[in-house]
């Protein structure tokens, strides 16, 4: 079974993103503009597309610690109820806009937005 893994992407507000078998399967930053708060990290776990509503979770907590612990206690009940075909459809969707862009930025047009 894949490991997550977490990818250092910005320093403020600091961002982490997380990773499973290659696809962003969630995040966890530092809240921005919630001055004094007593919880200045969030958490994320979900993805789309690949699950259904309702299905995502998340959370605000006091420390980085605590918001990996939360997001792996989320992650622990959110990974059993996926399917390969959940994790295929996050790619396939990441792999299309990629294309989309790479065309838009050659001048050309993608095919399901072409007028007859």
């Amino acid at each position: 079974m894949p490991a997550l893994t977490r990818k250092h992407v910005s320093d403020w507000p600091e961002t982490w993103h997380i990773h499973y078998a290659g696809v962003r399967v969630g995040m966890i930053l530092e809240r921005s503009g919630i001055a004094n708060s007593p919880q200045p990290w969030e958490w994320h776990c979900g993805f789309y597309p690949g699950s259904r509503p309702g299905e995502h979770r998340d959370g605000t907590v006091a420390s980085f610690e605590a918001a990996r612990a939360a997001f792996e206690a989320a992650w622990c009940e959110y990974l059993p109820k996926r399917t390969e075909a959940d994790f295929q459809a996050w790619r396939d969707q990441r792999d299309w806009t990629k294309r989309k862009y790479a065309m838009w930025d050659a001048g050309e047009h993608t095919p399901s937005l072409r007028r007859p």
